[in-house]
Formats: C-alpha cells, sequence, structure tokens
C-alpha cells in the first residue's frame, strides 16, 4: 500500500493496525460524549420504579458494544507502544497507553462501582457522581482522539 502523501510504502499490517486503532477510538469517542451529555443524564428520567430493571438491561448492552471496542482500542494502543510505525515517534503511542490507563482505572473504580449501586435501585446522589467522574473518560478519550489523530498525520507525512 503506497503513502500517497510521501509516496512511501506503508507496511499493510501497519495499516490494518492503524486503521482498527482509529475505528475503535474515534468510536469510543463519539459514544462516551453521547453517554455525557445525554444518557446519563436520561437516567433521571427513567423513574425510580423501573430503575433496577432498566439498569441491568444498561449494563448488559452497554458491556456488549463497549467492552469489544475497549478490548480492540487496549489492544492495538499496546502494540502501537510496542511497535510505533515507522515515522511515529514511540511517545505518542506511550502518551495514548498511559492516557488509556486513566480511562480503564476510572472505568474499573468510579464508573462501574456506581453502576453497581445503582442496579439496585435509582439514587440521584449516585447518578451525579456517574456523571461527575464520567468527564474523567470522556475528557480522556477526547484526549485520545487527538493523539490518534496525530499518529496518523505522523504516518502519512513521514
Amino acid at each position: 500500500m503506497s503513502d500517497k502523501y510521501s509516496g512511501k510504502p506503508m507496511d499493510t499490517t501497519e495499516a490494518v493496525l492503524l486503521t482498527t486503532h482509529l475505528f475503535a477510538t474515534a468510536t469510543m469517542v463519539g459514544l462516551i460524549w453521547f453517554v455525557q451529555v445525554v444518557h446519563y443524564p436520561l437516567f433521571a428520567a427513567v423513574g425510580a420504579q423501573g430503575f433496577a430493571a432498566y439498569e441491568a438491561v444498561h449494563q448488559r448492552l452497554t458491556s456488549f458494544v463497549v467492552g469489544p471496542l475497549m478490548a480492540t482500542e487496549g489492544v492495538s494502543a499496546l502494540w502501537l507502544a510496542i511497535a510505533p510505525p515507522d515515522g511515529v515517534s514511540r511517545a505518542w503511542p506511550l502518551l495514548g497507553l498511559a492516557v488509556l490507563g486513566v480511562i480503564h482505572t476510572s472505568t474499573v473504580f468510579l464508573q462501574v462501582p456506581q453502576h453497581g449501586a445503582l442496579a439496585s435501585g435509582y439514587d440521584p446522589l449516585r447518578v451525579r457522581r456517574l456523571i461527575r467522574t464520567n468527564w474523567i473518560r470522556t475528557v480522556g478519550w477526547s484526549i485520545r482522539g487527538v493523539i490518534v489523530a496525530v499518529i496518523v498525520i505522523h504516518m502519512l507525512t513521514n
């Protein structure tokens, strides 16, 4: 495969890896903004009576969507950090991996426990805490989107 900007051949494995990584990260950026601005604030509209059942379905369906994306992003981020493509400084993938570490730490220690508590019923304090702490992931994935864009630009221009 040839890079139209530099004329240098781009390794097919690198191209597939980077495309996969870009897709997973960009999808998570859009998804996290939707969750932060639309989905979590609408928890209040579900109603206390049916909230526990809603939360159980929410957790199951959300895991079905984000689990494969997060796994794909994680594996490809690790791969990029270990073997960055030609023309890409190792610093960018390492920074991206560090930000992903913050996102996953936030998920495990802040958001998952809130969802766990909400599984027993609606609690406005827990929903507010979920929305507030989810900004860590929203900002983190937004930063990752910029980092992946920088990596792609470096690959295409070097």
